[in-house]
């Protein structure tokens, strides 16, 4: 039993694909085994159904910071083009403080202009304008590229969940067929007796 679940194809993250029960007798080869069997194969489907959370929680992550990376990005992409320009001296600009709370600065532009980056856990990190566009593209190709991973295992878990509620089934099925073929065996033992 143990072999069975150990040996099956993964995907390339490791997570392993569900095996498929044809015949429920090439898994329980003692009626006995029923309840050991039928409780690893929903201890499969849970842990299938955990990961489907996370990975869920991750792509909702992944979609909300998605936008504020591009949008960082732009701005100092912006930034970067008005002093490599040269027009203007100086800009003001509105900027939000809180989700209520706008304010005016004044930013002087020169070759010496940085920026500050949230990098998240409450850390904040000064950049030139430059370095701070070079970690934007590769934070925003990394995230884009988690946002794709995480989708496709998301499929991949979706496609094995369902292998294995109809595993499930199909054994809790066997069970109560075989239990009433014994309850019918008995029955018909009782009435030959009397």
């Amino acid at each position: 039993m143990d072999t069975l679940f150990n040996s099956t194809k993964k995907n390339p993250r490791g997570i392993p694909e569900a095996p498929f029960v044809e015949k429920v007798e090439d898994f329980i080869k003692d009626p006995n085994d029923f309840e050991l069997v039928f409780g690893k194969f929903q201890e499969r489907l849970s842990k299938y159904k955990f990961m489907q959370e996370s990975k869920l929680s991750n792509i909702e992550q992944l979609k909300l910071r998605i936008p504020d990376i591009e949008n960082t990005l732009k701005i100092c992409e912006n930034l970067h083009n008005k002093v490599r320009d040269g027009e203007d001296d100086e800009i003001e600009t509105n900027y939000q403080l809180n989700d209520t709370l706008f304010t005016k600065a004044a930013i002087k532009l020169d070759d010496e202009l940085k920026v500050g980056l949230w990098l998240g856990a409450d850390v904040m990190l000064e950049y030139p304008v430059d370095e701070a566009i070079v970690l934007l593209h590769d934070k925003l190709e990394a995230a884009k590229g988690n946002l794709d991973v995480s989708t496709e295992d998301v499929e991949f878990l979706r496609e094995n969940i369902t292998t294995m509620e109809v595993n499930c089934a199909r054994l809790y099925n066997w069970d109560v067929e075989r239990r009433q073929a014994l309850k019918k065996a008995e029955e018909g033992t009782k009435n030959l007796k009397i």
